[in-house]
């Protein structure tokens, strides 16, 4: 399952929410984004 982040309210949305429409269903944003996770760096020895 894909989320995605609202810039306006910051909320996470599913994209199960996001079928039909590319909004926000809280504030009505069209600006959306898919964060990042963050990867560590593991030094051999």
């Amino acid at each position: 399952m894909v989320s995605y982040k609202c810039f306006e309210c910051n909320r996470e949305i599913s994209d199960t929410m996001l079928r039909k429409k590319v909004r926000c269903p809280y504030c009505g944003s069209k600006m959306l984004f898919k964060p990042r996770q963050t990867t560590t760096v593991v030094k051999a020895r």
